[in-house]
């Protein structure tokens, strides 16, 4: 999905590497998947939101770490122009890991980098990816396109966690709402042949604030896709149907997905 925005004349990034890293499987599985355009999208714009986050909070909250979890074919340390003190360490199973390590293997990335293989949903290994960055002095996590696959016991596992290294100080992930993620279990999950779909909170902001992180910014997916001229067009009976809502329920559809910028609190 990234080679196919990247190919557009007004693509809102470009990434050379996403076609090789996908390669003939990846093109393969996104032809029998169908509705390529509309994923595209909507993989595009999460991408230009975190790749403008990430590349403004480095600098502004002086992050010496990047740790970004569930990394899978991620691109960003030979794209994105970050501080040369900067280091960044993707973190997935070892397959993934190895693949990209082969396919990127003379290419030069653009800040310090480093990838560990773990699987974060087994606790030790998850401490031991932790323990071994304990010396950042002000980390940020990224973890794009995996929460919606955890449950939210492994989520909880996971911010409890990062919040106990005190030098962890922003954590940076999309979250879906239960209506999107009714959609995602009806539509997608048969096509992807995915395991449910099962993180997707009626209040995501009191959730993370009870875990010790307060969400300081919620980049609405929807708001985004109109700004950056990737929104489907709808019908004008939805549109009017919004329009004439609730405030309750146009919050609902504004908060359906998007991007959360998360800061660490101190806990009692």
């Amino acid at each position: 999905m990234r080679a196919v925005e990247s190919a557009r004349p007004d693509a809102l990034f470009h990434d050379p590497f996403a076609l090789g890293l996908a390669g003939s499987l990846g093109e393969s599985i996104a032809n029998q998947i169908g509705g390529i355009d509309l994923v595209a999208g909507s993989i595009a714009v999460r991408t230009a939101v975190l790749d403008r986050l990430i590349t403004t909070m480095v600098v502004q909250n002086g992050i010496d770490l990047v740790l970004n979890i569930g990394s899978g074919l991620d691109s960003r340390p030979w794209r994105l122009t970050l501080p040369d003190e900067v280091h960044w360490v993707d973190v997935d199973l070892p397959a993934l890991v190895a693949h990209k390590a082969e396919v990127l293997s003379g290419e030069r990335p653009l800040c310090r980098y480093s990838a560990f293989a773990a699987d974060i949903l087994h606790p030790g290994q998850r401490a031991a990816v932790i323990a071994a960055h304990r010396d950042a002095k002000r980390m940020m996590v990224v973890t794009e396109g995996l929460l919606v696959y955890l449950h939210p016991n492994q989520v909880e596992a996971l911010a409890r966690d990062l919040h106990r290294q005190t030098t962890c100080q922003w954590w940076l992930t999309d979250l879906v709402g239960p209506r999107a993620l009714h959609v995602l279990n009806e539509i997608w999950a048969p096509r992807l042949r995915a395991a449910t779909f099962q993180f997707g909170m009626p209040n995501s902001v009191d959730y993370f604030g009870r875990l010790g992180w307060r969400e300081e910014a919620f980049h609405s997916a929807q708001e985004e896709a109109r700004r950056l001229k990737r929104a489907p067009r709808q019908p004008w009976l939805v549109r009017l149907f919004q329009h004439l809502a609730a405030d309750s329920f146009r919050e609902e559809i504004r908060r359906a997905a998007g991007v959360a910028a998360l800061a660490r609190e101190e806990t009692n």
